[in-house]
């Protein structure tokens, strides 16, 4: 399988602090084509040997803004850990609830337009519901935890022109952390 062609911007790029417009229906042939791309992509990134014969670094998540796009579009591919993906394909989303706990990833988020070590904590909710499209115009209703939550909230933060690192606090990067819980 070849690599598709997806170039990813530079956090040092204005476009990924733009908030993104929403998306009509129905999606053009290349937006399906991108969306697709895009899922291909993060799931050949988390394959160990892929990675290091593309020199690319895993990603779960994808927003349209760090190609470049400004869709409210989103794509997460989970893997299973039986060599299988769950693709989600996030149009338009908007966050319809959220627990009260928060969590954060204890070796730090990351980011494929972030291309160098960031430290602190950046506090995320536990589970959410979100409600959003399908690449089809279909609406539907999903509820996320733990990983897969934080994915979403990231890749949202996106779609709103904020980056990971704007939510970290420069002067106390592990501010809080007693208070939530580390994932």
């Amino acid at each position: 399988m070849k690599l598709p062609k997806i170039e990813i911007l530079d956090e040092k790029n204005p476009i990924l602090h733009k908030v993104s417009e929403e998306v009509t229906f129905p999606l053009d042939k290349e937006t399906k084509k991108l969306i697709d791309d895009s899922l291909t992509y993060l799931e050949m990134s988390q394959d160990e040997e892929i990675a290091k014969k593309y020199d690319i670094r895993a990603g779960m998540g994808l927003s349209f803004v760090q190609l470049g796009i400004l869709k409210r579009i989103f794509v997460v591919s989970e893997d299973m850990g039986d060599g299988t993906f769950e693709r989600h394909v996030v149009i338009n989303p908007v966050m319809k609830s959220h627990s009260e706990e928060l969590i954060f990833v204890g070796e730090g988020e990351g980011c494929l337009s972030i291309n160098r070590p960031v430290e602190g904590i950046v506090p995320r909710y536990a589970r959410c519901t979100f409600t959003a499209f399908d690449e089809n115009g279909d609406q539907y209703e999903i509820r996320v935890r733990e990983d897969i939550s934080i994915a979403y909230q990231h890749e949202l933060d996106h779609l709103n022109g904020i980056l990971f690192v704007d939510k970290i606090d420069p002067k106390n990067p592990f501010k809080n952390k007693n208070k939530m819980r580390e994932i």
